[in-house]
C-alpha cells in the first residue's frame, strides 16, 4: 500500500490573488428599519499556490473602505504565506495599522482567509469541518427570515415558510413601539405557540423602550430579543438582561473576538450570534464559538445574503461547532442568483452540510463575469425615501 506524499511547505506557499466585486439582485424585498437592500454585494477572492492548488473566499461588502483594504493591505500581506498560516495572515493585517481600525479590517480579510482554508482542505482531501474537530452535525437548522412592516405580510410569509418545514423564524423589527408588536403579534398567531420566534432590532431601542417593550413582548414568549441597543452599550444590555425574562441576543455587538470576550466578561448576552466575516475569518469565528462554549452560551450565525461559498462556509462551521446549536440566519430565498455552479437548496427547514474537499463548491466563471461590478450600490438607504437615513437608537 502507498501513500500519497504530503506537500511540500513551498506547495502551500500562495503565488497570485484575483478578486471580483460582485452584486446579486433580490428576487424580493429585503425591507427592515435601518434601510432597504436592493442587491447583495459579496467581494470573491480566488489565490493559487505554488502546488497549483486554487482556494476561493467571498465576504459581505458593504462600504467602499472593504475593496481598498482588501487592495492595498490584505492581499498584498497575503502574498508568500501558506495557505495554512490562517492566524498569520488576521495577525499580519492587524499589524499593519489595523489594530486601530479592527472592523475596517475584519471584512476584507475573510476573503482572503476563507480562500486560504479552501485550498489548505482541497490539499489535505478533506471536507472543511474535518480539519475543526470533525462533524458535529449533518444537517444545519435554517431560520426562516421575515423582511416587512406589514403585518399581514409578514404573517403570510411565515405561514409559507413553516408549510415548507422550517421550525425557527427570524422577525426584523425596529419601526415603532406599536408597530413592532403589531408585527410580533401577527407572526406568533400565524405560526402558532410552538415554533422558535426571534425578534431583532438592530439597535432602535432606547434602554427605556427596551424595558418597555420588552415587558409587553413576553406573552409571544420570543426565543431571543437581537440586538435591542446600540452596538457598544454593553452596559445597557447587562441592565436589560437582568431586568427581562426574555433572553437577550448581540450581534452587532459580537464582530472581533475582543467584543465577544467584553460581552462574557459583562454578562451581557444570552445568545452571541457569530459572522466569520464581521470577525476577520473562519478561524477567528471558531475561536469566539469556543469563548462562549466556555461559559456555556450557544452561538448562531448572522447572515448578510451570503452566496455560495460563504453558504458553504456556514455550514461547514455549523457542523464543526459544538454549541451551535441554533438555527442558522439564511437569506438564500432573497437572492436572485448565485455565483457557485450549484447552489444549495432548503429542504424540511435544513442543508445538508458538503462533504467535497475544501468548501465543496465550485465557482461558475460564467457568473462571476456575469453579475460583476465596479461599485456598492444598494446596501443601506432606502432609494424610495430620498433624503431618509437611519437614527441609532431611533425610539
Amino acid at each position: 500500500m502507498t501513500s500519497t506524499p504530503a506537500p511540500s511547505p513551498s506547495d502551500l506557499t500562495i503565488i497570485d490573488i484575483r478578486r471580483w466585486l460582485v452584486r446579486v439582485p433580490v428576487n424580493k424585498p429585503m425591507v427592515w428599519g435601518s434601510g432597504a437592500r436592493t442587491g447583495v454585494t459579496r467581494v470573491i477572492v480566488e489565490l493559487t499556490t505554488a502546488g497549483g492548488v486554487t482556494g476561493w473566499g467571498e465576504s459581505i461588502c458593504l462600504l467602499d473602505a472593504i475593496p481598498a483594504v482588501l487592495d492595498r493591505i490584505v492581499m498584498p500581506v497575503a502574498m508568500g504565506k501558506q495557505v495554512d498560516q490562517a492566524e498569520s495572515l488576521y495577525r499580519h493585517v492587524l499589524g499593519s495599522g489595523y489594530y486601530h481600525h479592527k472592523r475596517a479590517a475584519v471584512m476584507a480579510t475573510c476573503a482572503v482567509e476563507m480562500a486560504m482554508w479552501d485550498a489548505f482542505a482541497k490539499v489535505c482531501g478533506q471536507p472543511l469541518h474535518r480539519l475543526w474537530g470533525g462533524t458535529w452535525r449533518t444537517r444545519i437548522d435554517i431560520s426562516a427570515y421575515l423582511f416587512s412592516s406589514d403585518p399581514a405580510r409578514v404573517a403570510a410569509d411565515a405561514r409559507e415558510y413553516q408549510a415548507r418545514g422550517f421550525r425557527t423564524f427570524k422577525l426584523k423589527i425596529g419601526y415603532g413601539e406599536q408597530a413592532d408588536i403589531a408585527l410580533t403579534r401577527a407572526v406568533r398567531e400565524a405560526i402558532g405557540p410552538e415554533p422558535l420566534l426571534r425578534l431583532d432590532v438592530n439597535g432602535a431601542w432606547t434602554p427605556g423602550t427596551a424595558k418597555r417593550l420588552c415587558a409587553r413582548l413576553v406573552p409571544f414568549d420570543p426565543a431571543y430579543v437581537e440586538q435591542p441597543l446600540e452596538h457598544d452599550d454593553l452596559e445597557g444590555h447587562v441592565r436589560l438582561r437582568a431586568s427581562t425574562s426574555i433572553p437577550i441576543a448581540l450581534d452587532e455587538s459580537a464582530y472581533t473576538l475582543n467584543d465577544i470576550g467584553n460581552i462574557v466578561r459583562a454578562g451581557a448576552a444570552d445568545v452571541i450570534l457569530l459572522d466569520p466575516h464581521e470577525a476577520g475569518g473562519l478561524w477567528q469565528c471558531i475561536k469566539g464559538a469556543a469563548v462562549a462554549e466556555s461559559v456555556g452560551l450557544p452561538v448562531t450565525l448572522h447572515s448578510g445574503g451570503e452566496l455560495g461559498l460563504s453558504q458553504a462556509a456556514y455550514l461547514h462551521l455549523a457542523a464543526a461547532i459544538p454549541n451551535m446549536t441554533l438555527a442558522i440566519d439564511n437569506e438564500l430565498d432573497y437572492l436572485g442568483g448565485d455565483i457557485v455552479t450549484r447552489g444549495f437548496r432548503i429542504a424540511d427547514g435544513q442543508i445538508p452540510v458538503p462533504t467535497g474537499p475544501g468548501l465543496g463548491v465550485e465557482v461558475d466563471r460564467d457568473a462571476l463575469a456575469r453579475y460583476a461590478v465596479d461599485s456598492i450600490t444598494g446596501a443601506y438607504l432606502d432609494p424610495a425615501r430620498p433624503g431618509w437615513f437611519p437614527v441609532k437608537p431611533a425610539y
